[in-house]
């Protein structure tokens, strides 16, 4: 009777023993699946936004980038473009030297004495003359008055020099004195061995007068109140 009741008892038991094990593994099981799926959804999502993010900033970044260097190679243009249309300086006494050349004959009935005014641009750029340029010449002794001459009428038009290139004016003039005696034909009021020369907004240089061969010892001899200097040109 002992035997018979004692298995019955323990099968019973494994039963109850077995159902217990069963609803813990269940419930258990089925709190940890849904923390993982949580988990795993959570880390999902932010993978993803950070990965649209980057891909989103990437294009932005790269037209930022682009638009930068347009901007630089726009102003590189200009200023290659300024600099290449660049105003020709003026000639002055600072980028020239004057030669002054008294004439080689004497006026006469039909025409006047001619000496000769020589600018040279003596920089390495080019310069041009607008306006008009002026010559004073003083008596050496001071037995007369300045007399002074400009080719505002006679040619003042914009006269372009090349470097190292050189522009001629004629500068007409009465030497003859018609009222003295005849040894004193040729000795006028106002006997120059040098002139100031100003080009057009230049204060202007002194410099001597050369014979017309261009040696030194020239005189510059005028009769009258006043002389003519023409237009300048190349020779």
């Amino acid at each position: 009777m002992r035997t018979t009741t004692r298995p019955a008892l323990l099968a019973v038991g494994a039963v109850a023993t077995l159902a217990l094990s069963l609803t813990a593994c269940n419930d258990g099981s089925g709190t940890q699946d849904s923390g993982a799926a949580g988990t795993s959804a959570s880390s999902a999502t932010p993978s993803g936004s950070t990965s649209t993010s980057a891909s989103a900033s990437a294009p932005a970044a790269a037209s930022a980038s682009s638009g930068g260097r347009t901007s630089t190679s726009g102003g590189g243009s200009s200023s290659s473009g300024t600099g290449g249309g660049g105003v020709t300086a003026a000639c002055t006494t600072k980028n020239t030297s004057v030669t002054f050349l008294q004439s080689s004959g004497h006026a006469s009935d039909a025409q006047p004495a001619a000496a000769t005014l020589k600018i040279t641009n003596s920089s390495g750029a080019p310069c041009t003359i607008v306006g008009p340029t002026t010559v004073v010449a003083d008596d050496d002794q001071g037995k007369a008055g300045p007399v002074s001459g400009d080719n505002s009428k006679d040619g003042s038009g914009a006269v372009d020099v090349p470097a190292g290139a050189a522009v001629v004016a004629d500068v007409l003039y009465n030497d003859v004195n018609g009222e003295g005696t005849k040894s004193a034909r040729y000795t006028c009021p106002v006997q120059a061995s040098h002139v100031k020369v100003a080009l057009p907004k230049d204060a202007g240089t002194t410099v001597n007068v050369m014979k017309a061969n261009g040696s030194p010892g020239g005189v510059f001899s005028v009769c009258g109140t006043d002389f003519k200097v023409g237009a300048f040109a190349a020779r």
